[in-house]
């Protein structure tokens, strides 16, 4: 795990190459500006390596902490929001490769033998995570990193692989997202994600959300549904669960008061929604988190407050 460091200058982007290439690697820290919800024509490899926090894929919305590995696929959207407090700075948060569909089809054309990456592919459109995988995975990113030409490939093809065989791997969304390349769109959406993660434990009115894109409301449930696929307030939902299950996991906190510090003042309401989204119920989450957590380490320390980056 990586410390991180407490600073007033943001971490800069640190790239490896000149980005020219078939296979073109990352990494920054948190904040940076590369830290929204976006997406791009590109595969995306993305490996944690520091901080905790909420990862959306897609129309998925989850947990993540260092040691989370996810291959989106293009246009695919994606963003983990970590939780900071206290103008906390992490000097190295991503590790991240970029490669392009084209390319891996050209090269099943010349090497038939690398048709079975196809199916690992497809999946990626949805987002993939893989689980057990994040010290082979930071291993062959930091050769790619510090390789070039036919050694560079080499590496790559090895991660593929071992990502393809796996037995460990989740598919994500459950809604393939294809959007327009289109930095208006990316704009607004980003502003009404932040304004949710900066506010989901108050009402959020529908109304008020489109007055802060400037949309109507129609347009606004069209286009909020176009890019995360799902309706608004599922989404805030989602956000409100994926904190609900940070604090089952980490805290001793009584539920009903949980329920309603994440915006839930029915505690009947709460217990349905959340056992539609998490198939069993709150108390049964945070038994098994805890068998989770005492089976393999020590759960890490609620940071609080969850704030955009």
């Amino acid at each position: 795990m990586i410390p991180h460091q407490t600073k007033q200058r943001m971490p800069e982007l640190e790239i490896s190459d000149k980005q020219t290439g078939a296979i073109r690697y990352l990494e920054h820290g948190c904040p940076h500006w590369r830290i929204r919800w976006h997406y791009h024509d590109e595969y995306e490899l993305h490996l944690i390596v520091a901080s905790s926090g909420k990862m959306f894929i897609g129309d998925y919305i989850g947990l993540f902490q260092p040691g989370c590995l996810v291959l989106t696929g293009p246009r695919l959207p994606h963003n983990w929001v970590t939780n900071v407090i206290d103008n906390t700075h992490y000097a190295l948060r991503d590790r991240v490769v970029h490669f392009d569909h084209d390319v891996i089809v050209g090269a099943v054309a010349l090497f038939p033998e690398l048709s079975m990456l196809l199916p690992l592919l497809d999946r990626a459109r949805y987002g993939i995570e893989f689980l057990h995988h994040a010290d082979a995975a930071e291993k062959y990113m930091m050769q790619i990193k510090e390789s070039d030409g036919v050694a560079r490939v080499g590496y790559f093809c090895e991660l593929l692989d071992l990502l393809a065989h796996s037995p460990h791997q989740q598919v994500l969304s459950t809604t393939q997202i294809n959007l327009p390349i289109n930095s208006e769109f990316q704009r607004k959406i980003d502003l009404v994600i932040q304004f949710v993660m900066g506010h989901y434990e108050q009402k959020i009115a529908l109304a008020q959300i489109a007055r802060l894109v400037g949309m109507s409301e129609g347009h606004f449930s069209r286009f909020f549904h176009r890019a995360t696929g799902s309706s608004f307030n599922e989404f805030v939902n989602r956000v409100r669960i994926a904190r609900a299950c940070d604090l089952l996991s980490r805290t001793d906190r009584p539920i009903t008061l949980i329920a309603g510090e994440i915006g839930f003042n029915n505690i009947a309401n709460f217990n349905r929604r959340f056992t539609q989204h998490k198939q069993m119920t709150p108390s049964k989450y945070r038994q098994q988190a805890r068998e989770r957590y005492s089976a393999v380490s020590t759960p890490p320390l609620l940071l609080e407050g969850v704030h955009p980056n």
